[in-house]
């Protein structure tokens, strides 16, 4: 089988391509029967011509095969994408017809099987043959901007040629067949300010120093065309939004020369007097404005900071102004950028000056005191009304009122000090005691006459200071000894002295004997600076003929008055060794004419000891057992009860009874008498007036009675 095609190729499905009009036969030199001709070439597709407008299907091409014989013995058969649908074949003259427009866009080619047939028997005649359909493209898609429109930037002033952005268009026809898809780009608004390359797309700038200052936003239209920018082409276009961004190019800029302000004399430090503003065209950090003050006149006075948000200069008061000293100031404000560029340094200095002038504005302020505080001291016990200092203010403002001072109550509860209202001298009002209080802190209250609700306050600390009233004593109880060998003024003992008064320390103390003891001729005293040593005065010092000396010294202290006082020191005569060292002061000195030595002492003592713990132990013992013995007794008394109803003689009658009968039981069988009723072979009994009562005796754990 054969296939036809424009211009007519025949399609041998025996897989031998011959032109038309070329039988098998001729190529077999003549020969009748079929032999396979060797394949010169393959032509196995067809093409249609996409978006057809005809009235009638479009001709694609022809099925043939030598078998048919034009008697309609053949039937043709299509099978294959869009058989059937898009294509269809004439059975009988194997005509292929496209039904419908087609789209290369949509769908490029199609694959499709023929095949000749018996039409009797239905029996293939040849094996099936594939073959394609190609749809062949025609200019009908125009480009277009996929991502637009676009937005892009540039820095302002920025050179020509500058990249800016890519646009990219994208045409849907075929870029493998003729130039459909073969797009050039222009502008068509834009220019001069702005260039394209026709065939990247990229945008450049074409202009140099542009300012975003002048203008900020371009708006470029531009146009993509396929053909290569040929008459006919297809075009699209898209929009590219350029923003110039900003550089700092721009100086920072007062609106005027001079500001002026005014501030109060009363204001805080910290207080805003005004605010300033340097205008830059420039925009973001290119805009930010760093203020400062130059020194001169009045600048050390005040402080400026930049407000973040609005670029303003904040002029705020940094130190208290006062009307009476200074009534106005003067100084210069420099603006600057605060990051600079280093491309523009040529355009000029990136800051600017202004000249400030604030004007002091007088206030009625209250007095003001010449110290911001005062310390006075004052002895204790210091006579009623003396003065013991004065404070003083002033009014400072241009009316100069008078002052008067009081004392705030509340600082002096107990009123022990008052003031003079006029001269502000303070005396004591009562007594003062250290000892009690040794500092008092008030608050004088200064006021101004002319307007008393104007008042200031200072702190007064008094100081309560000691005056000399306890005399000096030891230190500490001293147990001070002199070694029998002592020798001729030794040193046998430092001493020092202590006192009550204040202060406890860098007191000074003078140490001598009385004047009655400056004739011993035993020791004497040698004053040191605050200290004072015990030297002696002569050798052979001996306990067994004087065991303890007894030394008054003279303690007296550098307070105002003097205090003094006479105090004893006891030395003891021990003895010591080759150095010097204590070995025993007067235990010794008994047992030493006997020979005995320290250790026997101590064994003596010890013996001592160990016999009187056994006797103890021994004594202890023998009770112990002794009462145990009484306790284990079988006619124990706390067991013995004994009970009568009788007539008592009361309270007063001592002879009713007899205790020794009570502790004794056995006593009652032995004398069966009563004490107090006399035996009946004697005379009458004796009658009393005695009180019926109830007589109950009882013992437990000793003995103890109950009378009822």
């Amino acid at each position: 089988m054969t296939l036809f095609l424009c211009p007519i190729y025949l399609l041998d499905i025996s897989q031998s391509w011959v032109p038309a009009g070329m039988s098998t036969a001729s190529q077999n030199g003549g020969s009748g029967g079929f032999q396979r001709v060797k394949r010169g070439w393959v032509w196995n597709q067809f093409f249609v011509l996409e978006e057809y407008m005809g009235s009638d299907p479009q001709y694609v091409g022809k099925l043939h095969t030598d078998l048919d014989k034009g008697d309609s013995a053949v039937k043709y058969t299509l099978s294959g994408e869009g058989a059937g649908t898009i294509f269809t074949i004439d059975q009988t003259t194997g005509d292929i017809h496209a039904l419908r427009s087609l789209d290369r866009e949509e769908k490029p080619y199609y694959t499709l099987r023929a095949q000749a047939v018996d039409i009797d028997t239905n029996h293939p005649l040849e094996p099936e043959s594939e073959f394609v359909i190609k749809v062949q493209d025609i200019n009908d898609n125009e480009p277009k901007f996929l991502e637009g429109p676009y937005t892009a930037s540039v820095p302002e002033m920025s050179p020509v040629g500058t990249y800016v952005t890519k646009v990219t268009a994208s045409d849907a026809d075929d870029p493998t067949y003729g130039n459909s898809a073969r797009v050039v780009y222009s502008i068509l608004h834009g220019q001069p300010y702005f260039s394209v390359d026709p065939k990247t797309g990229v945008i450049r700038t074409a202009l140099p120093n542009m300012d975003r200052e002048v203008k900020e936003l371009y708006q470029v239209l531009i146009q993509a065309k396929d053909m290569g920018g040929q008459l006919g082409g297809l075009a699209g276009t898209t929009t590219i939004n350029i923003t110039l961004s900003d550089v700092n190019d721009n100086p920072p800029r007062f609106a005027k020369s001079i500001f002026h302000f005014r501030v109060s004399e009363s204001n805080n430090v910290g207080t805003i007097v005004g605010t300033i503003k340097a205008h830059d065209l420039d925009i973001g950090k290119n805009a930010e404005i760093d203020y400062s003050i130059i020194p001169g006149d009045g600048g050390a006075m005040f402080d400026i900071t930049t407000n973040e948000h609005n670029q303003e200069g904040i002029i705020v008061l940094r130190q208290l102004v006062d009307y009476e000293t200074k009534k106005a100031y003067t100084f210069k404000v420099e603006a600057s950028n605060a990051h600079l560029d280093p491309r523009f340094h040529g355009y000029g200095p990136f800051k600017d000056m202004a000249t400030i002038k604030i004007t002091v504005m007088d206030e009625d302020e209250p007095p003001v005191f010449t110290k911001p505080s005062y310390t006075m001291d004052v002895y204790e016990d210091t006579p009623l009304g003396i003065i013991i200092g004065a404070v003083t203010a002033q009014d400072l403002d241009a009316g100069s009122s008078p002052v008067r001072y009081s004392i705030d109550w509340k600082s002096d509860l107990d009123s022990f000090f008052e003031i003079d209202p006029v001269k502000g001298t303070i005396s004591t009002n009562e007594l003062l005691d250290r000892e009690s209080i040794a500092q008092h802190n008030i608050t004088v209250v200064a006021t101004k006459v002319k307007n008393p609700v104007q008042t200031s306050r200072v702190a007064v600390t008094v100081h309560v200071l000691d005056i000399n009233e306890f005399p000096p004593e030891f230190a500490i109880p001293y147990e001070t000894f002199v070694c029998e060998g002592a020798k001729l003024g030794q040193v046998i003992q430092v001493i020092s002295a202590k006192d009550q008064d204040l202060p406890m320390s860098g007191q000074m103390f003078s140490f001598r004997l009385p004047q009655e003891g400056m004739k011993n001729k035993n020791f004497t005293i040698k004053d040191f600076d605050n200290t004072a040593g015990i030297v002696t005065l002569r050798t052979g010092f001996r306990r067994r003929s004087q065991e303890i000396y007894r030394l008054p010294v003279v303690i007296e202290d550098g307070g105002y008055p003097a205090q003094s006082s006479t105090s004893t020191l006891t030395i003891r005569v021990c003895g010591c060794d080759s150095e010097g060292s204590l070995l025993t002061c007067s235990a010794e000195a008994i047992f030493l004419p006997v020979g005995l030595s320290t250790g026997a002492l101590i064994a003596i003592l010890l013996c001592i000891i160990i016999l009187l713990v056994i006797v103890v132990l021994y004594v202890g013992v023998r009770r112990q057992k002794k009462k145990e013995t009484l306790m284990t007794s079988k006619e124990d008394i706390r067991d013995n009860v004994i009970h009568y109803d009788d007539e008592g003689g009361g309270e007063e009658d001592t002879h009713a009874f007899d205790l020794g009968t009570l502790r004794n039981p056995k006593a009652i069988k032995e004398n069966l008498f009563r004490r107090d009723v006399k035996p009946e072979a004697g005379s009458t009994p004796r009658k009393r007036n005695l009180k019926k009562s109830s007589t109950s005796l009882k013992c437990l754990n000793g003995i103890g009675f109950t009378f009822y």
